[in-house]
């Protein structure tokens, strides 16, 4: 093998087999990359989106006025005002059947919050299964491609009278190109995987905070409900000393 082989001299050279895996891996890393780029957009502004929110809804006010700048937009709200919207916007149309119990309004609210909490959990975590396959099978399949290109090699000994290093060094070589670039696929699908997995699970989190705090606000003007229009006037409460 001359010593100044570039490594696309190596996989032009390579079987036919070890080309078509190379190939897969490459689609595969330009696939979780872009996942990558898309992922780290999406979160940024869920992030951002909530911070900005929370700030919002716990400086004080009247929740009405927080709905109706939630809602002016003229697109469905995300992150922390999705579920905000979804939540308030079934308190205030079971608030006006006058005959159901507070108790069954609030159940409502619980539910509908729940729901967008879900849809909105389902948005943050698409393509990160992609990202985990990706990262954990371009290893092995980059070994499959390794294996059938070293196999390769060696079976080539057999035409040959003197079995030497320089017979099967071309072989292996290009066989082990194949190993690389299963691992240039993996290992920045497998960060970007763990980063934003912890990342979903911290906004998880903070949504279920937000929930339960919302839920309590509701909860104190729901029993007190003399007529349709009153319940809708509340006003959010000065923020906990937990941290707001």
């Amino acid at each position: 093998m001359p010593a100044n082989t570039s490594i696309v001299d190596l996989i032009l050279s390579a079987s036919l087999v070890v080309q078509l895996v190379m190939l897969l891996l490459l689609a595969a890393s330009l696939t979780s990359w872009a996942i990558i780029v898309r992922k780290r957009s999406v979160l940024r502004q869920a992030v951002a989106g909530s911070d900005a929110f929370e700030t919002s809804f716990w400086s004080g006010g009247d929740l009405t006025a927080i709905y109706g700048d939630v809602t002016r937009a003229g697109e469905p709200p995300a992150d922390m005002a999705g579920l905000f919207e979804a939540g308030f916007r079934e308190f205030r149309r079971l608030s006006e059947q006058a005959a159901m119990p507070a108790d069954q309004v609030l159940e409502g609210v619980r539910r509908a919050m729940h729901v967008a909490q879900m849809r909105e959990m389902d948005r943050l975590e698409e393509s990160l299964s992609t990202l985990a396959t990706i990262g954990s099978t371009s290893p092995y399949v980059g070994l499959f491609g390794t294996v059938w290109g070293i196999m390769n090699s060696f079976l080539g000994l057999g035409s040959v009278q003197s079995a030497t290093l320089a017979a099967v060094a071309p072989g292996i070589a290009e066989a082990l190109v194949a190993t690389a670039i299963g691992l240039f696929a993996a290992i920045p699908a497998v960060i970007a995987y763990n980063r934003y997995a912890d990342k979903v699970s911290r906004l998880e989190v903070r949504y279920d905070s937000f929930i339960e705090e919302f839920f309590s606000v509701l909860q104190r003007h729901a029993h007190s409900r003399a007529h349709p229009q009153a319940q809708v006037q509340v006003q959010v409460p000065a923020p906990s000393p937990g941290g707001r």
